[in-house]
């Protein structure tokens, strides 16, 4: 569905120079340049496809490694940056990006050995495939191998997080592909504004798990109950461009981020406090021993 440009002097009155809109401004990790590597497949598939039984074999083999390797780059590339993105995170599982590279360099040993006029000769498909590897992980690098700010964290409770978290953004995607429905400009920035709030208590969670009773039922009951109220509105609004469905729904996410807004600050308030405390037991403690700290 078409949307309306906005600006200072259109009818919804949204100004597109706000620092909102600056705040929201991403590059995507996973943009054209995982998209070209699609690419070499087809061309594999056209180039072999008609010069015989073994070297359309061997090609059809070589682009469908080819296309699991950029798929797999894409993703690799994805949650590095949702672990770049986070303060306390775990390092993937699978490392997506190096099988990328391993894919990349078979792939391209099978497509030489495809298009060889000697057949039998194995050290020229694999210069090339190994040269590939060694230049795919020197364009894209590897996954991160570690960790990162889990020192002294216990695993089960970052487990807990972790489960929690995935739910809740889980919630945050729906609502986002619930509102292409409704194709309202000013709904959407609202929405982005709220999942603002939203991914910020997240990442306090993420960064102390003891806040995770006290925020679960944000990140579980309040965001599943966003995600419906946003699937309603997204039905009736695509229908019927209802101005009051759309004011309501306005008026909810405002509600919403003032909320986690305040939950976030009292997390915070409240990591405060407790370092507070520690540091005046601490400087009793060595008032004690003899030392002090004037």
């Amino acid at each position: 569905m078409a949307q309306r440009f906005g600006g200072k002097y259109s009818p919804d009155g949204t100004d597109a120079k706000t620092p909102r809109s600056a705040r929201r401004a991403e590059v995507i990790p996973a943009g054209g340049r995982t998209n070209v590597m699609f690419i070499p497949a087809l061309v594999l598939v056209a180039t072999t496809v008609t010069d015989g039984a073994a070297a359309m074999t061997l090609g059809l083999a070589g682009a469908a490694v080819w296309t699991l390797s950029a798929w797999l780059l894409r993703e690799g590339l994805l949650a590095q940056a949702a672990f770049e993105a986070r303060k306390v995170a775990r390092r993937p599982a699978l490392p997506r990006k190096i099988f990328a590279a391993v894919g990349a360099g078979l792939g391209t040993a099978l497509a030489v050995t495809a298009h060889l006029s000697t057949p039998g000769d194995i050290l020229a498909p694999l210069l090339f495939g190994l040269c590939v590897t060694g230049l795919h992980l020197v364009a894209f690098g590897i996954d991160p191998l570690k960790s990162k700010g889990m020192e002294g964290i216990d695993t089960f409770q970052q487990d807990r997080v972790a489960r929690v978290v995935d739910e809740a953004e889980k919630y945050l995607s729906a609502m986002t592909d619930a509102l292409r429905r409704a194709g309202d400009r000013q709904a959407t920035a609202k929405l982005e504004d709220f999942q603002q709030a939203a991914r910020t208590l997240i990442r306090t969670v993420e960064e102390d798990p003891r806040d995770l009773t006290a925020a679960r039922k944000y990140l579980g009951v309040y965001l599943r109950g966003a995600r419906d109220a946003s699937v309603k509105f997204a039905d009736i609004y695509s229908r019927t461009q209802d101005p009051d469905a759309r004011d309501h729904y306005l008026a909810l996410l405002q509600d919403l981020e003032q909320n986690f807004a305040a939950r976030t600050q009292k997390s915070l308030l409240d990591d405060r406090s407790d370092l507070t405390i520690e540091i005046d037991v601490l400087r009793e403690r060595l008032a004690r021993e003899g030392v002090r700290l004037d």
